[in-house]
């Protein structure tokens, strides 16, 4: 069986599926109805976050060490957890990383990785795959940087596949897969660079103040 590949993975996301491996390692593509998505728009920091952001307690860093976010995100939760993450999945998402179309978000304190996400973006849409914390809230700032980039950029689309307790706090919401396509094809006929954002714009006024 022929491993999977980074072209691979952009005719899935451009197709509206993405993989995942079973506990054999097995890969399995998966097209969600209804699927989660994040709008874009309307997320806001929760106000317990608001002096984190502001006091800058993580140091953020983009797209400095891609392999070893989804390392950490491949780790189990828990001792009754599995993961989905397999070493192929780590090679053929590394692969794209290089290819310039997947990225990291990665928070740091002392100069160490405590947490971070990763995602792919293709046209307008980002598409988030996991995320990792070793430290409180070092994920949430993650999130919260990547959200910037996508509004500051103009991305349309934020897909998280799957509704869960994790994502809902950021305020995803459930599409019918109909819906998904029409809002995936959109997207994908317009053009974003992902980019760090501009600092001075974070944390003047957070959205929803």
């Amino acid at each position: 069986m022929s491993k999977l590949t980074a072209d691979e993975l952009i005719y899935g996301y451009i197709n509206g599926i993405f993989p995942m491996a079973d506990a054999d390692g097995t890969l399995y593509w998966y097209a969600p109805d209804p699927r989660a998505i994040i709008p874009i728009d309307t997320y806001k920091p929760a106000k317990s976050l608001r002096p984190t952001l502001n006091q800058e307690r993580f140091e953020v860093r983009f797209d400095t060490n891609f392999e070893q976010v989804m390392r950490n995100c491949s780790f189990p939760r828990s001792a009754d957890d599995s993961t989905w993450i397999s070493d192929e999945i780590i090679q053929a998402y590394t692969e794209l990383h290089r290819m310039g179309l997947a990225h990291s978000v990665e928070t740091y304190q002392n100069d160490e990785l405590v947490g971070g996400l990763y995602g792919v973006s293709l046209g307008a849409a980002f598409f988030g795959e996991s995320m990792f914390h070793r430290v409180s809230d070092a994920s949430k700032v993650a999130f919260h940087y990547l959200i910037m980039t996508l509004r500051q950029q103009r991305y349309e689309l934020l897909d998280t596949q799957f509704i869960n307790d994790n994502v809902r706090r950021y305020g995803a919401i459930e599409i019918p897969k109909a819906d998904y396509h029409k809002r995936l094809k959109a997207a994908m006929r317009k053009k974003a660079r992902f980019t760090e954002p501009l600092v001075e714009h974070l944390f003047r006024n957070h959205p929803g103040d």
